[in-house]
């Protein structure tokens, strides 16, 4: 595998730190290549380097988590012709966005159980059920469940299979995850695990922060700080811009 310049750097500086890490009884360093991501009005999305190195043999998982957000699930029904709303369960505390990286497949690293316990893999996922949807059936709720996971893999915020996690040497290792254009703002996590033997030995977490800059960020502070005078405002704009309008076309 090839590895651009900034990435050797990266890599070299992980290898570099580990060695006095090991003499701390640290068998594991990681770290993301920024922790922070700019979103302007044209963001298409960013790729983020997670870098890092082990002190001997071992397996490698990172889990990267957004910011909680409550979401609706709704199931739509055909009703006289007509697609509507016919039931919903609201999920609190589900993450924005969730990715998974490994550098062999989960189920060959540890169990099911530790993975549960950890949150390692989408269906794993603690989202709390709303206090109004609690006595559903279990099997209601495991429905809506598994359509929440898959909505959110649709809009590419949850990730559907885990990213490849590079390991050089037993010592190196590195991946890279997508951010898509559609992520949240505010606090994301990347916790990286070292298994040894199925169980989990350290876990290193990293911070990282999203937020808009830039024009589209005042505009968008504004909508949320003054809610009132924005929606005047975008009234007067709307006024305004039928009005030259019929001017305009008046003259042609």
């Amino acid at each position: 595998m090839k590895h651009n310049p900034t990435t050797l750097l990266l890599l070299i500086a992980a290898f570099v730190t580990v060695a006095s890490a090991a003499a701390r009884g640290q068998a594991l360093v990681a770290d993301l290549s920024s922790h922070h991501v700019a979103i302007t009005t044209g963001f298409t999305g960013t790729d983020v380097l997670l870098f890092g190195a082990l002190d001997g043999e071992g397996d490698v998982v990172v889990v990267i988590t957004g910011p909680p957000e409550t979401v609706a699930v709704r199931n739509k029904q055909r009703i006289a012709g007509i697609w509507v709303n016919a039931d919903a369960v609201e999920f609190q505390g589900v993450p924005n966005f969730y990715a998974v990286a490994s550098n062999r497949p989960l189920t060959e690293i540890t169990s099911a159980d530790i993975r549960e316990t950890q949150q390692i893999g989408a269906e794993y996922i603690a989202a709390t059920v709303a206090e109004d949807d609690k006595d559903r059936p279990a099997a209601d709720l495991a429905r809506f469940r598994e359509a929440l996971i898959r909505n959110k893999q649709k809009n590419g915020l949850f990730s559907v299979e885990p990213e490849e996690i590079s390991i050089v040497s037993d010592r190196l290792f590195r991946t890279q995850i997508h951010f898509p254009s559609n992520m949240a703002t505010g606090s994301y996590t990347a916790v990286v695990y070292l298994f040894r033997d199925g169980e989990a030995i350290q876990a290193v977490s990293t911070p990282m922060l999203v937020e808009k800059v830039g024009v589209g960020a005042e505009i968008y502070n504004f909508a949320h700080e003054q809610s009132a005078l924005y929606g005047i405002a975008a009234i007067v704009v709307a006024v305004f811009a039928g009005w030259l309008g019929g001017v305009i076309f008046r003259k042609v």
